[in-house]
């Protein structure tokens, strides 16, 4: 292994507020412990939780690092008690609960993953947040199989460009949804086969015109709000709803009536604060399952843009515009 530093790059949050509070800044090196692995970061991703800490609405779980970043990719730099799986300057990415913003990060050995070949650093670090939870919630939690109509709202996020291209290679029939004609034809390029605009058609009825009248058997919901009514009268009988954020608001008013006569499921999950064990699992079912997906090239890492890690404030800025198509990473020198 090689000689490390003391210090490193980070960004740190002063305060709660805009983009302009996270600030680079020295700070200690971490060091792993039993389980754990140190990565010198060649990459982070950016994700909408990143920003909801940066707004005081999301803190990190009690006792991991407040440094934002929930993805990264890089190579070994050490290896606590314990770690067998990697050696010192083996390429990996991975999963943490906080502190990809930095030139060295600590990960959970489990969901830690070794990067597929022909996949960049840049692509790597874009790969962990986002299908952890595709596969997670789409097709663990709500089962989806081929042959199905699925949903998933904001079609060009890092969630949605995943959603769609996993989904769409494993059989399901895809219908999305987008803010604007540009970025629905990003979805159809992905593979979706119906793209709607939802600021100007609505959803529900193009879900039904184009099922003839039965409705979607899964949706990947991250706005809430109304969208949870809609979402229900969108479903198909025995459907199945999880949400894995509320951006218009998580209290809602249901019929559950409607959803008893439909026998739908409505579930949702957060992965951040799930044990190590757990994130474990869904590590293995993506480099099973998905992973093959992405070195075949039959699903594909969209990126947005790229930041420096000292410009992590234009990354947050880039993310709020709501204006990218994929992921937003930092990259780390």
């Amino acid at each position: 292994m090689p000689t490390l530093p003391d210090a490193m790059i980070a960004i740190a949050i002063q305060g709660k507020g805009g983009p302009e509070v996270l600030v680079a800044e020295q700070q200690a090196l971490p060091a792993p412990g039993a389980g754990q692995v140190l990565i010198k970061v060649a990459a982070a991703g950016v994700n909408r939780p990143d920003v909801l800490q940066r707004k005081g609405l999301y803190p990190a779980p009690k006792g991991h690092s407040p440094i934002p970043g929930l993805e990264v990719a890089g190579t070994i730099a050490a290896l606590g008690a314990g770690v067998s799986r990697f050696k010192g300057g083996d390429p990996v990415m991975a999963l943490l609960n906080g502190g990809g913003y930095a030139q060295y990060a600590l990960a959970e050995e489990p969901a830690t993953l070794a990067i597929p070949e022909g996949v960049s650093m840049i692509e790597a670090a874009a790969i962990p947040e986002t299908f952890f939870t595709v596969w997670h919630n789409v097709f663990e939690r709500c089962a989806l199989k081929s042959g199905e109509w699925f949903l998933v709202h904001g079609g060009t996020s890092g969630i949605g460009v995943t959603a769609i291209q996993l989904a769409r290679a494993l059989g399901a029939k895809v219908i999305a949804t987008a803010g604007s004609r540009q970025k629905c034809e990003a979805c159809l390029a992905l593979g979706a086969h119906l793209a709607v605009d939802y600021a100007e058609e609505d959803f529900v009825e193009a879900v039904k015109a184009v099922t003839d009248g039965r409705g979607v058997d899964v949706i990947l919901d991250m706005v809430g709000g109304d969208y949870v009514d809609r979402n229900i009268r969108s479903l198909a009988d025995d459907g199945r709803l999880v949400n894995i954020g509320y951006q218009a608001g998580s209290k809602v008013t249901v019929d559950m009536m409607r959803v008893m006569l439909k026998r739908l499921t409505l579930t949702g999950s957060t992965l951040r604060i799930r044990p190590t064990e757990v994130k474990g699992a869904i590590a293995r079912a993506v480099a099973q399952h998905a992973l093959p997906l992405v070195a075949s090239g039959k699903v594909k890492i969209v990126i947005d843009s790229t930041f420096p890690l000292a410009r992590a404030a234009e990354a947050h800025a880039r993310m709020e515009t709501s204006q990218h198509i994929g992921k937003i990473v930092l990259t780390v020198d």
